[in-house]
């Protein structure tokens, strides 16, 4: 190695003698975590040594799962095309459903409007005017069975984007499995189920943060004896990166959300190796592709040492990240929405490159609607072209190895553990929303970002370079203004049909139940099949655990 460094030394010098010559651009060379790039990688900057390379990444299925979790990765099959879906009613987003099928994707991901996210019925007075907007609009078993007519529950696995009420959506799709007669233990999919990330990024939540543990508790606690192939929570990082966090911070708040929860499952009494494997993750992949690429190998091998060496989790699966991802909807533009083609391709490139288990890619139009059926078809044509045509599923962790990707990997655990530990001396992830840290971080990190792109100094292709006079708008995807009005005559029929006095007795039980320390998911699931509707299930947990009220930082 000694002739390397003389090597090394001799080359920098004559990179100095041209520098006098041809000066380098005049960007700053630190990606968007301030991390510092060099002009050049080495050996030195990668690893050096057989047992470094043991250490940092072993092999493929294998502790620290740096270079990923399966031994065999997408030569054995590909990840998940997970595209995301949902709009107006629950027939509208069931005809995309069987469309996006028959197209190619091989499992569903849904996107719930906000008052569903937030716990109101379709015909409360603070659904006026977001029915159906921005995800499906569901209220009630009805709404749910509607949703996923003909599709086969023991065949298709399904995301659900939903959080705090995630605890009466899983019943909804659990009944409906129920009625088409699959056993739960055959039902496969993901709840989000992350009311942490909701504090501190996104903004979706009913709870106060004590109560809203317990049904996150109550989940793992069910579904680890009776949904066993129920991922029961999708740690999220997506929504703080497009909060406008960094890449490290992402990281970082995001393990330091999961280490919450899994003490939180700790404490009461659940067994980390009998849920921990049904634990997954949800990360963004932005525009700086090696970066990406090196975020998604240090998460792993985080993940890795904090379930081995802080919580005793023995068994792999307990050890290994699994997540999904999306590309990054922060990054696409209404101007030129074409370019956004072409950003989702790289994004979604370092995310296979990465070692996603499923992915979504954003269509070309989602700047400015929701997408189009032909936007969304291309959006899944373009990961079917990345895992059929482009050789970058022929072996394992091809960028393993690469000094830059390597070097990069390492600074960005270091900087992330930084985070990590402080948040520790707060007293954990939720002591640190509650102290506004993390939200502050977050938006200093945003503020940054803006103002750089302002100045110019971090391009925006289309929009502070490059831009044009005229463009000519795609044609764009427009929900139905009448859906809220349709969405409550439905329900005000639904209350009418019913049986009353079975949703009396299950609301009541449900009360009692949260006023105690019961596992609710039993209660839930009964006041479910009885077509108690989600805004009344949200109304009677509210009227025990309160509303949560966020302080001003």
């Amino acid at each position: 190695m000694a002739n390397l460094d003389e090597r090394t030394r001799a080359w920098q010098e004559r990179v100095e003698r041209s520098l006098e010559q041809r000066p380098e651009r005049k960007e700053r060379f630190v990606n968007g975590s301030d991390i510092p790039i060099q002009r050049l990688y080495t050996p030195r900057d990668g690893v050096q040594t057989e047992e470094e390379y043991l250490e940092k990444l072993g092999f493929p299925g294998e502790y620290p799962y740096t270079r990923g979790i399966q031994p065999t990765m997408y030569r054995g099959r590909h990840w998940t095309m997970r595209q995301y879906a949902g709009f107006g009613s629950a027939e509208q987003t069931n005809q995309r459903f069987r469309y996006l099928l028959e197209q190619g994707q091989t499992g569903l991901s849904t996107a719930f409007d906000l008052p569903t996210q937030i716990g109101y019925d379709a015909d409360h007075p603070m659904a006026r005017g977001e029915v159906g907007k921005v995800g499906v609009s569901i209220s009630s078993l009805a709404d749910m069975q509607t949703l996923l007519q003909g599709i086969p529950l023991d065949r298709v696995s399904t995301s659900m984007t939903i959080n705090a009420p995630a605890s009466i959506l899983l019943a909804m799709y659990l009944v409906v499995a129920e009625q088409q007669g699959v056993p739960w233990d055959k039902v496969s999919g993901t709840i989000q189920n992350d009311i942490l990330k909701e504090y501190a990024a996104r903004g979706t939540y009913i709870f106060p943060p004590k109560p809203s543990m317990r049904l996150i508790t109550d989940i793992f606690e069910f579904c680890s004896k009776e949904v066993p192939h129920w991922n029961t929570i999708s740690i999220s990082g997506y929504h703080i990166r497009e909060a406008g966090s960094t890449a490290v911070q992402e990281v970082a708040f995001t393990l330091s959300n999961a280490i919450a929860y899994v003490q939180a499952a700790i404490d009461k009494g659940l067994e980390v190796d009998e849920f921990a494997p049904r634990l997954s993750f949800f990360f963004n992949a932005h525009n700086d592709f090696f970066e990406e690429i090196a975020k998604f190998r240090a998460a792993r091998r985080m993940w890795a040492k904090i379930m081995r060496d802080r919580f005793g989790a023995k068994s792999p699966r307990a050890q290994q990240l699994r997540f999904h991802t999306q590309t990054a909807g922060s990054t696409l533009t209404a101007q030129q929405p074409d370019n956004n083609v072409v950003r989702v391709t790289v994004q979604a490139m370092a995310a296979i490159l990465g070692g996603t288990q499923s992915l979504h890619t954003n269509a070309r139009d989602e700047a400015l609607a929701l997408p189009t059926e032909e936007s969304a078809r291309l959006a899944l044509r373009t990961q079917q072209i990345l895992a059929y045509e482009s050789g970058l599923t022929d072996t394992v962790d091809p960028l393993g190895g690469s000094y830059y990707v390597e070097a990069l990997t390492d600074a960005i655990e270091e900087a992330a553990w930084k985070y990590i530990n402080y948040i520790d001396q707060l007293g954990g992830a939720v002591a640190a929303i509650e102290q506004g840290y993390i939200q502050q971080e977050i938006r200093r990190a945003a503020y940054d970002t803006q103002m750089a792109i302002e100045r110019g100094d971090q391009v925006v292709v289309g929009v502070n370079r490059f831009t044009v006079e005229q463009e000519r708008q795609p044609e764009l995807l427009r929900v139905d203004p009448n859906i809220g009005r349709v969405q409550a005559e439905r329900l005000a029929k639904l209350r009418a049909e019913r049986a009353q006095e079975p949703v009396r007795e299950a609301l009541a039980d449900l009360r009692a139940a949260a006023e105690g320390t019961a596992n609710l998911m039993p209660k839930i699931i009964q006041a479910v099949r009885v077509y108690a509707t989600l805004g009344e299930i949200c109304d009677t947990l509210r009227q025990v655990f309160g509303e949560y009220r966020p302080a001003v930082f």
